[in-house]
């Protein structure tokens, strides 16, 4: 999801949140996330006490508890910025080449042991 401010994160994550609890039927127990100001405000505590969330945090700069992420934004980062330089594209248009990459990779990609893309999985 794409924000144009970060006060849009609470009424985002809300739908996020019923949309994993009702269409998918998962049950969300833990919410892990670094310090951002935007995941610790009055807002969102009351929010998780109400759901009954639990919120853990990571360690104070150390990136590497959340490696596999890191890595993956940084890749998707990199993978947007050679789409957009390469076809000219104005930087207006990050949000949908980051979201054509995520596209593009879950169709492509085979994991090896299954013999599926992302996508069929």
């Amino acid at each position: 999801m794409f924000f144009k401010s970060k006060d849009e994160t609470i009424y985002k994550f809300v739908k996020f949140s019923k949309n994993v609890e009702n269409e998918k039927g998962f049950l969300i127990v833990n919410i892990r996330s670094n310090h951002g100001g935007k995941f610790i405000s009055d807002l969102f505590e009351s929010f998780y006490e109400e759901k009954g969330y639990h919120h853990n945090f990571l360690t104070l700069r150390t990136p590497q508890q959340n490696g596999v992420v890191e890595k993956k934004n940084r890749f998707f980062q990199k993978m947007a910025r050679i789409m957009l330089n390469e076809f000219d594209t104005a930087k207006c248009f990050w949000a949908k080449t980051i979201n054509t990459s995520y596209y593009v990779l879950n169709r492509v990609t085979l994991r090896s042991k299954l013999k599926k893309t992302p996508y069929k999985l």
